[in-house]
């Protein structure tokens, strides 16, 4: 198989396969179900990632890298940084759905993720410089901080305990969230609005 038609089958199994895991967990998902989606047969699945968890590894790590990769963290500015969030759990529930199932069914996705421990820990020292020169409150553990202001930022997702929002919510109910987020995280944590 050409490189090409190989990228080209992998992509088509990542997207049948996004599609399949948000909506039934992994549990749920059917490699059959899988492979009729994406046009190929099972083995082909089987030679690209090993097993149904090896592909929702896969399929994890590709849109959290989009989301890694399109939020840039900024220890001086945990609003923006949380509203960041928001509007990317807007843009890709999938990765929320996916997080949620792997949770629920007791899959770490911690070493799923690509973002790397150096990635994290030049995060958490960020925080703990910002909260050194007075910018971050200094009261809360730098992990404690980044956890709470994930948390935060995923109130209204699918993995929240409250109302959930959706994309295509009135963009006056968008806003209006993201303006008590930024309140929320600028108050909880002293950072700037």
């Amino acid at each position: 198989m050409s490189p090409r038609k190989s990228d080209a089958t992998r992509r088509r199994l990542l997207d049948a396969a996004t599609v399949d895991f948000a909506a039934h967990g992994i549990a749920g998902a059917r490699v059959d179900r899988i492979a009729a989606a994406a046009g190929i047969n099972k083995a082909q699945l089987y030679a690209y990632f090993g097993d149904k968890l090896g592909l929702f590894g896969a399929v994890f790590r590709l849109h959290a890298d989009v989301v890694v990769d399109s939020v840039p963290f900024t220890a001086d500015d945990l609003p923006r940084y949380a509203v960041r969030l928001y509007d990317t759990a807007m843009e890709r529930p999938e990765l929320i759905r996916l997080a949620t199932w792997a949770r629920l069914e007791g899959v770490a996705t911690n070493n799923l993720v690509t973002e790397s421990s150096a990635t994290v820990a030049t995060k958490l020292q960020a925080i703990a410089d910002a909260q050194r020169d007075g910018r971050v409150t200094a009261s809360m553990d730098p992990q404690d901080v980044l956890a709470l202001v994930l948390a935060m930022a995923l109130t209204w997702s699918a993995s929240g305990l409250s109302a959930t929002a959706a994309p295509d919510d009135p963009p006056a109910a968008h806003d209006r969230r993201k303006q008590a987020l930024s309140q929320a995280v600028s108050g909880a944590f002293g950072a700037r609005g």
